[in-house]
């Protein structure tokens, strides 16, 4: 995870497409309620990156699926893209297969978003693809099925976002640079939202409010605890003089630069055992070119 890939952006036939499906950052993340059903309400400004895994589509003759490499430890029929392969033949009643090549880059359970990503990549280019023709809203309803973070991805653009994850306004934002770090451990988002410690009554606050004051993410005080690795990165950044935090429910860490030589500075004093990679922020990811906005 230290060597940054370039940007992808989105290259194509009639029968093939390769994308990027990108990181995001959560660059606050407040917990205001928690709903009958078990889900939360969240206040976050969703920061996309221009690093992330890298997705080739190519369409089959027949109707068969193929995903290469698998992921291990994630049985073929539960893995994100996968099922949004699943959802979208099932919702289009499309009878065509297709195959497909992953180069994962991204850590899982590492808050990231990168199954939620790949999900969404994977809606996107075969919606294309297969010509289905469903809009970006229509996509995101089917998105939100797969999980509260994959509506941002499918929107392709830097947002702030309520509800469970998928009342989205869009933001634009300077394109700072970010050290991302990986600790040694991933953190379950299940676990995390379930727990009894975790804080849920955060006040919600206006998009303004942020930007004059800042917030803070309401899972990292939780996870510091039940994850020492995080917590110890967290503290090499205090005692470098450097204000981090963590990112969605974790476990990566990140710090934010004006320039990629303020982020290179610090990457090259991270111990070995510290991971990271820097990449700057985007206010469009390149699905959005892709996806009809109707």
């Amino acid at each position: 995870m230290t060597d940054k890939p370039p940007i992808v952006s989105q290259t194509s036939t009639h029968s093939s497409l390769r994308l990027l499906s990108p990181a995001k950052l959560n660059l606050f993340l407040h917990i205001t309620g928690r709903r009958a059903d078990g889900y939360h309400h969240l206040q976050t400004l969703f920061q996309l990156l221009d690093y992330g895994d890298t997705l080739d589509f190519t369409l089959r003759d027949d109707t068969d699926i193929t995903l290469n490499p698998g992921l291990a430890d994630v049985a073929f029929e539960d893995n994100l893209i996968i099922k949004a392969v699943r959802l979208l033949q099932e919702h289009h009643k499309v009878d065509q297969g297709v195959d497909i090549e992953l180069q994962k880059r991204l850590p899982m359970g590492g808050g990231l978003g990168g199954g939620s990503s790949n999900a969404a990549t994977t809606l996107v280019a075969l919606n294309q693809l297969w010509q289905c023709g469903l809009s970006c809203s229509q996509l995101q309803v089917l998105g939100l099925q797969l999980g509260a973070d994959v509506p941002v991805f499918i929107n392709a653009q830097t947002a702030w976002a309520e509800g469970v994850g998928e009342h989205l306004q869009p933001i634009e934002l300077l394109r700072n640079w970010f050290l991302i770090v990986q600790p040694d451990c991933q953190v379950s988002t299940k676990a995390v939202f379930s727990h009894k410690d975790l804080t849920r009554d955060t006040p919600a606050i206006k998009v303004a409010a942020f930007f004059e004051q800042g917030g803070h993410n309401d899972c990292q005080a939780l996870v510091r605890k039940l994850y020492p690795p995080v917590d110890e990165v967290l503290n090499w950044f205090e005692q470098a003089g450097h204000t981090a935090q963590m990112t969605g429910t974790g476990a990566c860490v990140f710090a934010q630069f004006a320039t990629a030589e303020e982020a290179k500075a610090v990457q090259i004093k991270l111990p070995k055992q510290m991971p990271g990679f820097i990449a700057q922020g985007v206010n469009q990811s390149p699905l959005y070119k892709l996806i009809p906005k109707s």
